[in-house]
């Protein structure tokens, strides 16, 4: 009786935990387009998005957010979310080039 795993048998065993990977890569992946707020299905056409976000405290932050064309200052609680400051979202800045002359 033949108790050792032939060519066939570890092609098999190797082939389902690539597949198994790959399955448990791709729910990863999935998961955390979800937790961003990304669909699957839409572009990235948002009205809203973080511009950045500062921890003040174990329960508190800042964060700069953006919504059609304005930046708004958002303090935010374990509670409760303020708008502390609004005003029109500027442009980015284009880098400086320095210019040369030369003779």
């Amino acid at each position: 009786m033949n108790t050792g795993w032939s060519f066939s048998d570890w092609l098999q065993y190797v082939l389902s935990f690539a597949l198994v990977i790959a399955l448990l890569l791709a729910l990863l992946w999935g998961l955390r387009k979800m937790q961003n707020g990304n669909s699957f299905l839409r572009k990235n056409a948002q009205r809203l998005q973080t511009v950045e976000s500062l921890s003040i405290g174990p329960r508190q932050k800042i964060v700069l957010i953006q919504v059609d064309g304005q930046d708004v200052l958002i303090g935010v609680t374990a509670h409760q979310m303020t708008a502390l400051s609004t005003w029109p979202a500027r442009a980015p800045q284009p880098t400086q080039l320095t210019e040369t002359h030369t003779p």
